[in-house]
């Protein structure tokens, strides 16, 4: 189905977006509309929450004259989960590339990091929850959580320079960034370095390292992030994993080393329906506590263009554990 091959695709960086409107020859546009229902029932009553309504609205301007090529990425994304008077349009992403010879690239902008096995949009996940995300804590160690969702933009966007090569089956990007507009006197550049490969039939490889100085504040921890994940697709069955490892620094204050992982099967009942398993293991930063997720998601393709998820997934954190049922409808175009 549409969505499954995308995600896949996307996932290993082997495209940058979803079939798009071309206005002209130099610009086209896409975007999605993803609206939800979820009821999480936590063994932490004050936890508990019902939720309605619109999660994302995204518009993508692509741009591509000569050797040049663009995105704008247009986000109106709650960023505050259950407060929707803390919405905000903003820009997700704007970068440009220069495409050089012989597979060589140099962006320059403002982009999500290559890490990761689930991505940024809804398209690129399989599920309607991310893997890592702490759904029991909501907001308070939701934020540590997500730290492993390392594709995910919305909580991990960067501002630099990239260069990249692409080859027939292996790709190499090494990017030089910080979280925003920093005084790069207080706040050494960080970096990135991922790859992926496809010289193997079925099969496909990523990973790399991500080294966050974080700054000089002592109220900061810097961090090295070590990530690898695979997948492998045999005849309607997709299999997958990663693994990814944090080790954080702050000196005579603070040390630890925390590890997340996943495991997926995806199996294509037919072209319109797929049903997705995902067990999900990571220790949240602020306790050092496991948060377990096993997760359940058919979802259907009601027609081209829009999909339905159904997820049921058992959560557990430390000695408390919940169950979340959501449904998810994704608009893309």
């Amino acid at each position: 189905m549409k969505n499954k091959i995308l995600a896949t695709l996307v996932a290993f960086g082997l495209v940058g977006s979803a079939s798009a409107i071309e206005i002209n020859e130099n610009l086209s546009i896409n975007g999605f509309i993803d609206t939800s229902w979820s009821d999480l029932d936590a063994s932490g009553n004050t936890n508990d929450s019902q939720r309605v309504g619109l999660d994302e609205i995204e518009l993508n301007f692509l741009f591509n004259v000569g050797n040049v090529s663009g995105a704008i990425h247009i986000d109106d994304y709650d960023h505050s989960a259950g407060y929707p008077e803390n919405e905000q349009i903003d820009i997700e992403q704007a970068h440009f590339t220069y495409g050089l010879e012989n597979g060589l690239s140099i962006t320059i902008g403002k982009y999500g990091s290559k890490l990761g096995f689930e991505r940024e949009d809804p398209s690129g996940i399989y599920t309607h929850s991310r893997a890592y995300a702490d759904d029991i804590t909501d907001g308070t160690n939701g934020v540590a959580g997500s730290g492993f969702n390392l594709g995910d933009v919305d909580s991990n966007v960067f501002e630099g320079v990239a260069i990249s090569y692409n080859g027939e089956v292996f790709s190499l990007n090494l990017s030089f960034h910080n979280e925003g507009d920093s005084n790069l006197e207080d706040n050494d550049l960080d970096t990135e370095i991922s790859f992926s490969y496809t010289g193997i039939e079925n099969l496909a490889i990523g990973g790399g390292f991500l080294f966050n100085n974080r700054g000089n504040s002592s109220s900061t921890r810097e961090t090295d992030v070590v990530n690898i994940h695979a997948a492998y697709q045999t005849g309607k069955l997709l299999l997958a994993a990663e693994y990814t490892e944090q080790d954080i620094d702050e000196g005579a204050v603070f040390n630890d080393k925390l590890d997340g992982y996943l495991f997926l099967a995806d199996y294509s009942v037919s072209d319109k329906l797929a049903i997705a398993l995902r067990l999900s293991n990571n220790e949240v930063e602020t306790s050092t506590s496991d948060f377990n997720k096993a997760t359940i998601a058919p979802r259907y393709a009601i027609t081209d263009s829009l999909g339905a998820v159904l997820e049921y997934s058992d959560l557990d954190y430390g000695v408390e554990d919940g169950n979340l049922l959501a449904v998810e409808l994704t608009y893309t175009f």
